[in-house]
């Protein structure tokens, strides 16, 4: 059995898989980390539990404290130049967010060729690896939601919009909420154009249903790219 876990940015995201299948997957809230051990205590003691966090070390402290001695069993995945057939071209590898690397990983465990890799959270993230496994870069932009909570805090009379996305906007509600996912999708598709036509677009992430519905491109959808990129991680640990 093999529990991952993905520390990101607001939430944490676990699961559980056995028998060559998620038994069971979550999500918490930072501050509740601790509870972490409560929600694993009815499974059998993992024979591997492989952790991505990008919360910062207070997270980091919570989450070992609720595994345990359940922590001798855990490694955290760390961004190298090289690991499970990913590459990583950036100027400095190890500078890479642990969630963007699990993610490639699990990006490459699924596609043999060229493809987009997009995390669409609390900031979208738009990554592009090629045929041959490489990285070679990609973009961070804020996720639909921070973008549309800047503009309620940095504006006079703006909302926190919870509008519609309408091709012609005539509300300003919708004129938000249909600027910034215009703004998410005019992102991803730019990048893309630099694939080989017919590559796949990976897409994972809280925002993922609404930034599917306007992206023009073949899109393929992963409820948790980064859990799968952390299965890929354990299953090449174990084989060495």
């Amino acid at each position: 059995m093999i529990l991952a876990i993905d520390a990101g940015n607001s939430r944490i995201k676990w699961g559980v898989w056995h028998d060559d299948a998620w038994q069971a997957q979550g999500a918490l809230a930072l501050a509740e980390a601790a509870s972490l051990a409560e929600l694993i205590e009815p499974w059998p003691a993992p024979s591997r539990i492989v952790i991505c966090n990008v919360a910062g070390a207070a997270v980091d402290a919570s989450l070992r404290l609720a595994l345990g001695e359940r922590l001798a069993q855990a490694r955290w995945l760390r961004p190298g130049a090289r690991q499970c057939g990913v590459v990583n071209r950036y100027q400095s590898p190890e500078r890479l967010g642990a969630d963007r690397w699990a993610a490639l990983i699990g990006a490459r465990a699924r596609v043999t060729g060229a493809c987009l890799v997009v995390c669409a959270g609390t900031a979208t993230t738009v990554d592009l690896l090629d045929a041959e496994g490489v990285f070679q870069g990609g973009l961070i932009l804020p996720g639909l939601d921070l973008m549309r909570r800047s503009l309620a805090d940095a504006t006079a009379l703006l909302p926190f919009a919870d509008g519609e996305f309408c091709e012609q906007p005539r509300r300003t509600e919708d004129a938000i909420v249909s600027g910034c996912l215009h703004a998410q999708a005019g992102a991803v598709e730019r990048l893309y154009r630099q694939l080989p036509e017919g590559s796949p677009c990976l897409l994972s992430g809280g925002s993922a249903p609404a930034l599917a519905a306007r992206l023009a491109l073949p899109v393929w959808r992963i409820d948790n790219l980064v859990l799968e990129g952390l299965l890929r991680f354990a299953a090449e640990d174990v084989a060495v």
